[in-house]
């Protein structure tokens, strides 16, 4: 996949394509039909697939406060070329970018990347302060396809899938996502303290963009070296053994005893079993693992792994 950064007033090596436009914010279900009327336009018409998207956040810019995502920017690559996307013109999002009219931005923006096929959500706003939409977008030398609401038990949108990784609803985020929930991270050293409890933990350095689930255990799986293992997580403060740290994200992996530190971990979330709490003692904290580790290995559900 090729990747072109584009900004206001430099010239653009544009290529042939068709091409959907948003910000993509953890590639969920609703997002996913974008990218796949982009892979069909393109084979209808005999270009490449693209995918237009800004960054930095035009939250981020517009507000000047720093947002988290469901997946960090360069996993959401990862996951863009997974789609079947070619090419990825990344718009260098900027205040005079946000400034645009609708007419501006077609003109100086869309039009010069020789689009055939331009498509959208049903919701897609564009231009200063979100004045374009579908209909204006028409008025580009290029044909435009508008994706209808993606629904499940309500629209499908990341603004709802962060919501129930707040409140550890992962079941019904990955229901949403169309995938199992993951991050991925260098393994790093911690405490050693699990170890001494006989469950080690691989302690994840998880992106500082990235938006993490509501503390807690979960039941999980891990990735390393392409092998699965059912794994317990663990997010949050470690209440019964230190407090005031940056919250650690902790992976036990069950038959696995490998030194790979150093190596980059990928942990997919698919239970929340309980809420964090401080226990009297490290014996008492370590019967409840036992207990943990008990009700994961019970589990029968599988990585839902994005494709």
């Amino acid at each position: 996949m090729k990747t072109i950064t584009l900004s206001l007033g430099k010239p653009i090596a544009a290529e042939e394509c068709c091409a959907c436009i948003g910000y993509f914010d953890g590639l969920h279900r609703g997002h996913r039909a974008l990218l796949a009327e982009a892979v069909k336009a393109a084979a209808e018409k005999g270009v490449k697939s693209a995918l237009i998207t800004f960054y930095p956040d035009p939250l981020d810019v517009l507000t000047g406060e720093v947002h988290l995502h469901i997946q960090d920017y360069a996993t959401r690559l990862s996951l863009i070329e997974k789609a079947g996307i070619e090419l990825v013109y990344i718009l260098d999002f900027t205040k005079e970018m946000a400034s645009l009219s609708p007419e501006d931005f077609r003109q100086k923006i869309l039009e010069k990347l020789q689009l055939k096929t331009l498509i959208c959500g049903f919701d897609f706003h564009y231009g200063a302060k979100g004045a374009g939409d579908a209909k204006t977008l028409a008025a580009g030398n290029y044909e435009v396809r508008c994706i209808e609401e993606v629904s499940d038990e309500g629209k499908i949108s990341s603004t709802r899938i962060r919501n129930c990784l707040a409140e550890g609803k992962i079941e019904e985020a990955n229901r949403l996502l169309g995938y199992s929930f993951f991050l991925q991270g260098e393994v790093v050293s911690g405490l050693r303290n699990g170890r001494k409890m006989g469950y080690p933990t691989a302690n994840i350095a998880y992106h500082p963009e990235q938006l993490l689930p509501l503390p807690g255990v979960y039941s999980g799986y891990a990735e390393i070296h392409g092998q699965l293992y059912q794994a317990m997580i663990n997010f949050g403060d470690n209440p019964t053994i230190v407090d005031g740290k940056k919250k650690s994200l902790e992976v036990h992996l069950l038959d696995f005893e490998e030194d790979i530190y150093g190596e980059v971990l990928c942990v997919y979330f698919l239970h929340y079993l309980r809420g964090e709490r401080r226990f009297a003692s490290l014996e008492a904290l370590k019967q409840q693992l036992a207990q943990d580790e008990e009700q994961i290995r019970e589990g029968t559900d599988e990585v839902s792994a994005f494709h």
